[in-house]
């Protein structure tokens, strides 16, 4: 009966989809392979009229086993993603970037670019309308290509000096890929999202040609409109642009104020600090302390002897003027029951002192003031050091032990 022919392929259908997981999942590529096949022989088979949509499922799947089978080919990919291409007008966009990118990790630039330009000129009815953001990517890959045939040429230009800008021809040519990386380019980075890529080439275009007014505008709408999602790299791209125009050292730390609150631990807080610790304004001084503890508190910058040093220094002159000794009590008090085997351990002192001895130094200065001539990282590092006859950790241990009262007024 026709109920009992839907039950029955519903399950097969069902039994089938969790073999082709269970094989995709094991990387049975083969195994998922002739499953997918016998699903794909099932469906054709399937004489109800109930409305079945399997495509999409098809193609992901389809798409990950090509991807990954020892025995396929681009030839047999592209094939297989034309097929795809014709299963369903709502997924042909989409379809077609996700062929582009496969065709770009193969190195095929130009088939790219050609498939890019046939799905721009994609029109089917009220799809068009509703795939609007799907073109608009299109149209911003396309740019991207563009971009990456100016950049070539840029590269040519400038590496044959005044001899190649007098080829009118090649300039022209470069000029043209600008033009068409510009208007698509500008397009996608109107749209509320996160543009990395296409944003920083964008910028480089209008840099290139000395428009600095607009690129600062792109950058700052990037970073500081609302509408946008919080993206560290917007921040990350507006500093690097203000540090390239020389701009005032205020604009930097404001760029760099905002990245910090997003991200403390991005490896521009170095340069924060830094910028810090060299303004007059003792709010600023204390704020680059701030960061630079907040920094260290991530695993990732345990071993950055930058950072070390950077707190070292600051530890040290604040010890040495003996003021503003508070700024570094508030923040060791959060720290004080977690920092000493994060940081100040006898095997990390062990380690250090055989990969890094500089890391080590710094460490131990910090170790020192924060935890006393007693803590176990100082005592190690400091006798290597003063057993090794280095002068540098002769004086550490000096000026710590002269200083050490110090550490009874941090611990309170």
């Amino acid at each position: 009966s026709s109920n009992e022919h839907k039950l029955n392929f519903k399950k097969s259908k069902e039994a089938c989809l969790s073999y082709i997981q269970d094989a995709l999942l094991q990387k049975q590529w083969k195994r998922a392979a002739e499953f997918l096949t016998c699903y794909i022989e099932s469906l054709e088979k399937d004489y109800s009229r109930e409305h079945i949509g399997p495509s999409e499922m098809i193609w992901r799947i389809g798409t990950e086993i090509l991807w990954h089978h020892s025995q396929s080919s681009m030839k047999e990919f592209n094939c297989f993603m034309e097929q795809m291409k014709t299963l369903g007008v709502k997924r042909y966009l989409k379809v077609c970037l996700e062929h582009v990118f496969h065709l770009l990790c193969n190195g095929q630039i130009d088939e790219a670019y050609q498939n890019l330009s046939l799905a721009e000129s994609w029109r089917f009815g009220e799809q068009t309308a509703i795939q609007d953001k799907e073109m608009k990517l299109i149209q911003a890959y396309r740019g991207l290509l563009d971009y990456y045939s100016w950049s070539k040429q840029k590269n040519i230009l400038l590496e044959n000096g005044e001899d190649g800008f007098s080829d009118l021809a090649v300039e022209q040519e470069m000029h043209g890929y600008f033009r068409k990386a510009a208007v698509n380019l500008k397009e996608i980075i109107k749209i509320p999202g996160v543009w990395d890529v296409f944003v920083k080439c964008y910028v480089d275009l209008l840099e290139f040609y000395g428009d600095h007014n607009e690129a600062r505008q792109v950058l700052n709408e990037y970073a500081y409109n609302s509408k946008f999602p919080a993206n560290p790299n917007a921040h990350v791209y507006l500093y690097q642009f203000l540090k390239r125009q020389g701009e005032s050292k205020k604009s930097l730390i404001s760029a760099l104020k905002i990245l910090h609150d997003i991200v403390p631990s991005h490896e521009l807080m170095i340069d924060f600090n830094n910028m810090l610790q060299k303004s007059k304004k003792r709010k600023k001084r204390r704020l680059g302390l701030e960061v630079i503890f907040t920094a260290l508190d991530y695993a990732g910058w345990k071993e950055n002897a930058k950072a070390w040093s950077c707190l070292a220094r600051q530890v040290k002159q604040i010890v040495i003027s003996e003021k503003h000794l508070d700024w570094i009590k508030q923040e060791w008090n959060s720290r004080k029951d977690w920092w000493p085997a994060f940081h100040f351990s006898h095997y990390l002192a062990k380690r250090n002192w055989q990969e890094n001895k500089s890391l080590s130094y710094e460490k131990a200065l910090v170790a020192g003031i924060l935890l006393g001539k007693d803590c176990k990282y100082f005592k190690y590092v400091s006798h290597q050091g003063c057993k090794a006859q280095l002068k540098r950790f002769r004086m550490l241990k000096k000026f710590v032990n002269r200083h050490n009262l110090v550490y009874l007024r941090i611990s309170g």
